[in-house]
């Protein structure tokens, strides 16, 4: 089988790794890839938002499945594309993604179907988002959130009202995150130990996999600006057969 893997980052790394240890892959293509990739398959000089160049390839080489690693190209329809094609792809469709791609959505998504999540409120312009922070609704900490993709670093948790303006005003009037800074959420600071909880669905069923935790601050100690991910391990220590349980029945079931 001839897979190919979108995308440039660690976690491609880590997808190609392990793709390419299963007796099906006789050949892995990462696009673009990186340094590491080009130990463990073959690197493709396509950005990994380029939907027709990527679907043209897989056409062009017979690809038998594509798995997307980033979020972009998934928030740009690159399952919509390829299945359109007829081309195998293991990814959510773009109007699925919005759920990552948008906060604002995902929490409005939460809402709605008394998912529980933090109370928010939504801001698309200074004054607003300056008005809600001046209400005390929320008190401080406080977080707030650019409504799109910002690579992990576009939630900032912020101990004063001042941080908080100056914050929210970077996001939205000094558009330090672009588009996706067009609109905040600025939600309540919730305490406690952070669990990552991933299934793989298909509309209709569920399948989880191991929990993980990953290390958000730049810095030891929980100290700097979130990132990323500055590592990971996995299981957490912290998934306990009751809370599984919990997530499955108030978390993954409504959201499907």
């Amino acid at each position: 089988m001839k897979i190919l893997i979108v995308g440039s980052g660690g976690r491609e790394h880590a997808l190609a790794w392990k793709i390419a240890q299963s007796p099906h892959a006789d050949k892995v293509y990462c696009a673009p890839g990186n340094g590491g990739t080009r130990l463990v398959a073959e690197n493709v000089p396509l950005a990994e938002t380029d939907i027709a160049g990527l679907a043209d390839f897989a056409a062009r080489e017979n690809i038998e499945l594509t798995v997307v690693g980033p979020e972009v190209p998934l928030t740009m329809g690159i399952a919509d594309e390829f299945e359109k094609r007829g081309l195998r792809i293991f990814g959510p469709s773009k109007k699925a993604a919005e759920i990552e791609g948008s906060k604002v959505f995902a929490k409005q998504f939460m809402d709605r179907h008394r998912i529980p999540t933090g109370r928010f409120k939504v801001a698309d312009g200074f004054d607003q988002a300056k008005k809600i922070l001046a209400s005390g609704e929320f008190g401080f900490p406080v977080v707030i959130k650019a409504d799109g993709l910002a690579a992990g670093k576009g939630a900032v948790v912020c101990l004063s009202q001042k941080k908080a303006e100056d914050t929210a005003g970077e996001m939205l009037v000094q558009k330090k995150f672009g588009p996706a800074g067009r609109r905040i959420v600025i939600e309540e600071f919730l305490r406690g130990r952070e669990v990552s909880f991933i299934v793989i669905s298909d509309g209709m069923r569920v399948q989880p996999l191991v929990s993980a935790m990953d290390h958000k601050t730049a810095y030891d100690g929980d100290k700097g600006p979130n990132t990323g991910g500055m590592g990971a391990i996995s299981p957490s220590p912290f998934m306990t057969e009751k809370l599984f349980n919990e997530v499955m029945n108030t978390v993954i079931t409504p959201a499907v």
